[in-house]
């Protein structure tokens, strides 16, 4: 038998006899590289952990199909059978590694358990062998990294500390579900070349799980594309992409963002002005608490911002992005000089700026994080009413319609829990809830980080409409270049705190000045893959 891993007409079914899987049939050979695609809710990452029997077999059942690794059926398996298989012969690595990594416990400590588990080692044995995977996915000073903490470690080391501890035991099939998310470009692309250097090395077949089109057309062997549970189109990476056949396939290749803002009229004038914007945080205090070391986050940011105009921040994680977007709350403290129509800010107190908050708004990277679970839609987008314009409070309730409405959601819907919504849909409500209070500003922080390519650009499309309706202005913060390219009119460009570029967007995008920009853009893949037609396999 050529095949690794061997699924035949595997159904998945939760409580009520509910299809989250249907008569799936797919195969991965040893070496080969298989992308899953399809839109979030599409069966993908439900796939991948029933390949391991990790799905809560309480609630979840199998009523019909095989999954077959080496010809043995694992849905038949014992559980000491399946542990013998997990993290030795079959590895995965999940999507998001801050929730999938133990808190509590060293990076040493979560990568031996596994080298201690499946091969019997310890003390001195173990270390070293960690010590080499840390070497080998590529984290610096790897000695001084043994004792670290999970939150001690920024997105990108810790994404490869969970691919060390998927590759201890050298595994024949590696599931990685989503293993870029939310990582800056320069990252991805460190990430991924990675996976497929250590591939060539050990021979291992991959399942990647991921909603990112341009990964999957330049790393993919295969394409399998699901829908509703459902494979409705499956082949080879360059044949698919060139001449997708089924509708559902052809839609969420068309699901590019677009490549340029709509155009809107500029008068000249900033809205915002920024000048000299300084943040520290202190890192090392002495006896009587005297600050004795800083981390300079941000360094001296000049920027202005036309009303009706987006500026994107674009930058590498820990480049200060979302720190700039703080400091214009004043949620973290700042010096410099922030004016709004003029009028300057920086030397408000909370109290004094608290009106100043109806103006600028903020929509957070992670919606679901950022809507409170025990109030409803109604609740959550009203809250701002009810603090900044208490008097009114007979005309919420329509406002709060408008707003649901302005964004495409259905007004009825306003009496549900955040928990009923689609990723895209909690996303919406938290534009909802900044654009109620008629806002000059709003600041978007990765606000389509987690969406897959179909919502994101929904939700770009909903920005622009309303932006050309109602002439607001964005700060756009994001690691997507693609999507901040189809929003923005000028951009600014950080490394480690400092700006390394700003301008014309458009011009930026089109013939980047400095080398740092340059390697930002050649990490996006964007450009470079508009007239690909081969495939590199991982």
């Amino acid at each position: 038998m050529n095949d690794l891993l061997e699924i035949t007409n595997l159904t998945i079914c939760f409580n009520q006899g509910e299809k989250a899987v249907d008569s799936l049939s797919l195969s991965l050979r040893k070496g080969e590289t298989l992308a899953l695609v399809g839109e979030s809710g599409s069966g993908k990452s439900i796939t991948a952990l029933s390949v391991l029997r990790l799905l809560d077999e309480r609630h979840a059942s199998y009523p019909s199909g095989e999954i077959r690794y080496r010809g043995e059926d694992l849905l038949q398996a014992s559980e000491k059978r399946l542990r013998q298989v997990r993290g030795r012969e079959i590895s995965m690595i999940f999507q998001e590694p801050m929730t999938s990594l133990n808190p509590l416990h060293s990076v040493e400590k979560q990568i031996s358990e596994t080298l201690e588990l499946h091969k019997g080692m310890r003390g001195s044995q173990a270390r070293e062998r960690c010590l080499e995977l840390l070497q080998l996915v590529g984290i610096d000073n790897p000695e001084s990294r043994l004792g670290a903490y999970p939150h001690q470690l920024s997105g990108g080391q810790k994404q490869r500390v969970m691919i060390a501890m998927a590759l201890a035991n050298e595994p024949d099939l590696l599931i990685a579900d989503e293993p870029t998310t939310a990582l800056d470009v320069t990252v991805q692309k460190q990430v991924l070349e990675l996976l497929q250097g250590l591939q060539q090395k050990l021979g291992m077949a991959i399942l990647l799980i991921t909603h990112d089109l341009t990964i999957v057309r330049h790393y993919a062997s295969r394409v399998a594309v699901l829908e509703h549970g459902k494979l409705v189109e499956q082949g080879q990476t360059a044949a698919l992409f060139a001449s997708p056949n089924h509708p559902y396939t052809r839609k969420l290749l068309d699901a590019e963002p677009p490549e340029a803002p709509l155009t809107q009229p500029r008068n000249g004038k900033p809205l915002l002005n920024v000048s000299n914007l300084d943040v520290r945080f202190p890192t090392r205090r002495g006896l009587f608490g005297k600050v004795k070391e800083y981390f300079h986050a941000v360094k001296r940011v000049d920027f202005s911002l036309e009303r009706g105009q987006t500026l994107g921040i674009v930058g590498e994680s820990g480049s200060g992005k979302t720190t700039i977007g703080h400091a214009l709350l004043k949620l973290t403290t700042s010096s410099g000089s922030m004016k709004l129509d003029g009028q300057e800010l920086a030397g408000l107190d909370q109290s004094a700026f608290r009106p100043w908050r109806r103006r600028i708004q903020i929509v957070f990277q992670d919606p679901f994080g950022s809507l409170s679970p025990r109030m409803s839609i109604a609740e959550i987008v009203r809250e701002g009413l009810e603090i900044h314009d208490p008097e009114n409070a007979e005309t919420h309730d329509q406002k709060v319609i408008t707003a649901l409405t302005d964004v495409g959601l259905d007004p009825e819907a306003r009496h549900r829990y955040p928990h009923e919504f689609s990723g895209g849909q909690r996303q919406r409500i938290a534009i909802a809830r900044a654009l109620v209070l008629q806002p000059d500003l709003i600041i978007l922080d990765e606000p389509t980080s987690a969406l897959d390519r179909t919502v994101q650009k929904q939700v770009i499309e909903l920005l622009r409409d309303i932006q050309a309706r109602y002439g607001l202005s964005y700060i756009f913060i994001s690691h997507d270049l693609a999507v901040v390219r189809a929003i923005s009119h000028q951009l600014l460009v950080l490394r480690q705190g400092a700006i390394v570029e700003y301008g014309d967007a458009g011009e930026i995008f089109r013939a980047p000045a400095e080398q740092y920009t340059q390697e930002l853009l050649n990490a996006a893949f964007f450009y470079q893959l508009k007239d690909a037609t081969t495939t590199t396999t991982i």
